[in-house]
């Protein structure tokens, strides 16, 4: 059974930093997609960043580009997502999402997500 668990939301204020952690399990092959999607009220889903287990290759939206770095540590089985110089857009809740076909993160379609974090940006 997959499961991811997420932490490290909080409250901070624009122009600040927070990390998110997202500890994975489950997973039989050594191929997938694991990253974070964000919702915040109103508005739709946004796929914010992922990295591929098998090669180490990330993607990020162009709102977070510059700003937030994500890694993966294999050996503690754990995806951060470092976010600097945040604005108060980036007040969302985020969910640890995790897909082993990696198009099917893309697609929005996965099937494993982890709980929400909560993160709120003040200005």
């Amino acid at each position: 059974e997959v499961q991811l668990q997420a932490s490290g939301g909080g409250l901070v204020q624009a122009g600040g930093s927070l990390r998110l952690s997202c500890a994975a399990s489950g997973f039989t092959g050594d191929d997938y997609a694991i990253g974070w999607f964000r919702q915040a009220p109103g508005k739709e889903r946004e796929g914010v960043s992922c990295i591929r287990s098998s090669d180490g290759s990330t993607y990020y939206a162009d709102s977070v580009k510059g700003r937030f770095t994500i890694s993966n540590d294999s050996a503690k089985n754990t995806v951060y997502l470092q976010m600097n110089s945040l604005k108060p857009e980036d007040t969302a809740v985020y969910y640890c999402v995790a897909d082993p076909y990696v198009p099917g993160w893309f697609l929005g379609i996965s099937g494993y997500w982890g709980q929400g974090t909560q993160v709120t940006v003040s200005s």
